[in-house]
């Protein structure tokens, strides 16, 4: 039985939100994701404003998790392993500076395990990992029509061709975190 002291957040830049939404929401222990924006400087910024390339907002979503469900290392783990961490503002054909891969911590021990989660990933993909880690700043909420996108429309194009084969992984790799 989890307590409240277990509930924690954590905000996610994975590329797309739609894509980071559908990986994070069938994880056991998550009790939400919401898809926004954060790290720009414009006060409630709309998706045209994001997508402008020119608020500073990166696309991502807030995570709630129960910490004795899931732990932060292992929903780092399925954030890694579901987006490509090497590509500097760019997941793919999105490419943009609200692409960018980013964890945004709210305390010096989240911090600490991103950064041991990152050097874990440099070292199996040979490769720099350019996630940016920054401190967690004002999330706005995304527009109503953007959540549960990949449930609200799984026939949609761009669900078939880039967010199914991240379930697909998810489901291969992951399966003994999945609800």
């Amino acid at each position: 039985m989890s307590t409240a002291n277990s509930v924690d957040s954590i905000i996610l830049g994975g590329g797309c939100f739609w894509c980071t939404e559908a990986v994070m929401k069938d994880l056991r222990g998550v009790t939400e994701v919401t898809p926004g924006y954060t790290g720009g400087h414009l006060d409630n910024p709309t998706y045209e404003q994001v997508c402008s390339k020119t608020s500073g907002h990166i696309e991502v979503v807030r995570v709630q998790f129960d910490s004795s469900v899931i732990s932060l290392e292992a929903l780092l783990a399925v954030f890694f392993a579901t987006h490509d961490p090497t590509t500097p503002d760019r997941q793919g054909a999105d490419v943009g500076p609200q692409y960018a891969s980013a964890i945004f911590y709210s305390s010096p021990e989240q911090e600490a395990v991103a950064r041991q989660v990152i050097m874990r990933v440099e070292s199996a993909l040979d490769a720099p990992v350019v996630t940016k880690l920054l401190p967690e700043q004002r999330f706005w909420p995304a527009e109503a029509y953007h959540h549960n996108y990949y449930d609200n429309h799984p026939q949609q194009g761009y669900c078939q061709v880039v967010i199914s084969p991240k379930i697909a992984k998810l489901r291969k790799g992951f399966a003994h975190l999945l609800t």
